[in-house]
């Protein structure tokens, strides 16, 4: 068992080193083309602290481990807003931008919901489900891009990090990110054996909250930083690619197959998402009040699941 663990705490110390350099190298080449940082925290940063996330889950898929893939998407989901936006509200308010507020929030509440209607009416998250939501994917991305283009640019850093060394950054991350998957599922296949407890609590438990570890960090600094565009968008733009790209790409390559007891997961992964919206839709700030709610929340969520 302390080995399992090692291992554990080992793959995801990789992971998180693997998103590091994903997010800087990538980050770097955002800036070095004048990209505005809420499309940064939406796209970039979004994506590099979901990789460890997506390794997680399609390799756990692949090889026969769906509990730990699934709980990890929706239990990840859940911790990046009731505990990783709990905590950055409690450093400092976060502000939200209208177009997040109107548009990107509602959209992460629209995937919640149909990866829960996959769920509920199939079972599984079959190659026509998963086609659905990389089409939707590919739509956010041009949203994205439309935004871009109308927004004016926010970025007033000069990038002076030589490309070869950006290029270096994003694929020794890759690696690392592959390393630290196979680290971490391994592990928590054998804990949740060995305590006898199911892949899908592991899933939404440890391995949620290990793979999230990024997103809490990147959270945390920003929000020291006074930079809410990229706390915000980071948290959000996750949770929209751990949906759509992530179950996307592994559901093309296997179906996924969802359990029943995953769906009281997505109702609390929904509610968390409402809450988010109705915090966020009138004032546009997530204040340290609302920041202690979500911890409550978080609290309550885990008691349920462990009891």
């Amino acid at each position: 068992m302390f080995l399992h663990i090692t291992l554990l705490i080992l793959g995801f110390l990789v992971l998180s080193k693997g998103a590091a350099l994903l997010v800087d190298g990538a980050s770097a080449m955002a800036r070095k083309f004048n990209v505005p940082e809420i499309i940064i925290g939406l796209t970039i940063v979004a994506c590099g602290t979901s990789a460890p996330e997506a390794a997680v889950s399609i390799s756990s898929v692949i090889h026969g481990a769906s509990g730990v893939g699934v709980g990890n998407i929706l239990g990840s989901n859940i911790t990046n807003i009731l505990l990783i936006l709990g905590v950055s509200a409690l450093i400092t308010n976060l502000h939200v931008q209208k177009n997040t507020a109107f548009y990107e929030i509602p959209f992460v509440i629209f995937v919640s919901w149909l990866l829960m209607f996959f769920g509920w009416q199939y079972g599984a998250v079959y190659r026509g489900g998963a086609m659905v939501l990389s089409i939707l994917f590919l739509l956010f991305l041009v949203y994205l891009f439309i935004v871009a283009k109308n927004q004016k640019n926010e970025t007033t850093k000069t990038e002076n990090m030589p490309f070869a060394k950006m290029l270096s950054f994003v694929l020794f991350g890759v690696a690392a990110l592959i390393i630290g998957a196979k680290l971490t599922v391994d592990s928590a296949i054998n804990i949740a054996h060995a305590l006898n407890v199911s892949e899908r609590i592991i899933g939404l438990t440890i391995v949620a909250f290990g793979t999230s570890l990024p997103e809490l960090v990147t959270c945390i600094v920003a929000a020291i930083k006074k930079r809410s565009d990229l706390a915000i968008g980071n948290i959000v733009g996750s949770n929209i690619f751990n949906i759509l790209f992530v179950l996307g790409i592994t559901g093309l390559i296997k179906p996924i197959p969802f359990e029943s007891a995953f769906l009281v997961d997505s109702v609390w992964g929904i509610g968390a998402t409402i809450l988010l919206w109705i915090f966020v839709v009138h004032d546009r700030t997530l204040t340290k009040a609302k920041g202690v709610a979500f911890l409550l929340l978080y609290v309550a969520y885990v008691f349920c699941l462990i009891k």
